[in-house]
């Protein structure tokens, strides 16, 4: 398979804090529809890794191409229409709106809140609200203000904002963080859903949701991969049990 088939190529990036090498030499190829889980310790690099594919760091050297295109030069805005998503670990919803808002003013034409406040609800875009908040799980709590959610729905909800721009490749940093046991169920769902026709990269700690999830787990320590593969030739790999009971 030729480099120019995977969704997202990243090769031999590196970038350096104040001498420290925060990622070294990385390599990191992901298939188109693959759902792919980074885990690691903490301080490995996992979430420098996801700030360097969406443009909010710039890398010391190394090349990103996305669907082939070279991403290292671009501004975070442009990363954002190429077709790449990132949830952060905070949610970052407007609190006060409706779901319903909150998933228009996300629709790419929207340009920001006020941009889409002015902007007409068009059948397209209801289309597509309807259609992203059944698939999010939230259909039947399109009226509600978003601040009355549980912190589950909460976080579904901001996957939603971001598939509302029909992202290819979508990143989340450790998305079950403080959800319910049958919020994270429910979440491995919705993963499922979502990964049908897009790649993914999650961060997660939670190994009995990365088995659940994970097509491949990619293990990083010290801004390098460490081991890759299947969760369960990983699990074995005696590297991977060193650095997790050697902390």
């Amino acid at each position: 398979m030729s480099n120019s088939d995977f969704v997202l190529a990243v090769e031999d990036l590196t970038v350096s804090f104040d001498g420290f090498k925060a990622i070294d030499n990385l390599t990191l190829y992901v298939d188109r529809g693959e759902l792919r889980v980074i885990i690691g310790p903490n301080g490995a690099g996992k979430t420098t890794l996801l700030d360097l594919i969406c443009g909010r760091t710039k890398s010391s050297g190394g090349s990103i191409k996305f669907k082939n295109q070279e991403m290292t030069e671009l501004a975070e805005h442009a990363i954002v229409r190429a077709g790449i998503g990132r949830k952060f670990q905070t949610p970052s919803i407007y609190e006060n709106l409706s779901v319903w808002k909150n998933l228009e003013v996300s629709f790419p034409r929207g340009r920001g809140v006020f941009g889409a406040l002015a902007f007409k609800c068009t059948d397209d875009v209801k289309a597509r609200i309807e259609e992203v908040a059944a698939e999010i799980g939230l259909a039947d709590q399109l009226s509600r203000e978003a601040g009355l959610l549980s912190h589950g729905q909460k976080q579904w909800l901001e996957i939603g904002m971001l598939l509302m721009q029909d992202p290819e490749l979508l990143m989340l940093d450790e998305p079950i963080a403080g959800m319910s046991v049958r919020e994270r169920e429910l979440t491995a769902e919705l993963l499922a859903r979502i990964g049908k026709n897009r790649a993914m990269i999650v961060i997660e700690h939670d190994m009995d949701f990365v088995k659940k999830i994970a097509h491949k787990v990619t293990v990083m320590h010290q801004g390098k991969i460490l081991a890759e593969g299947p969760m369960d030739k990983v699990q074995a790999d005696p590297r991977v049990i060193d650095v997790y009971l050697g902390h």
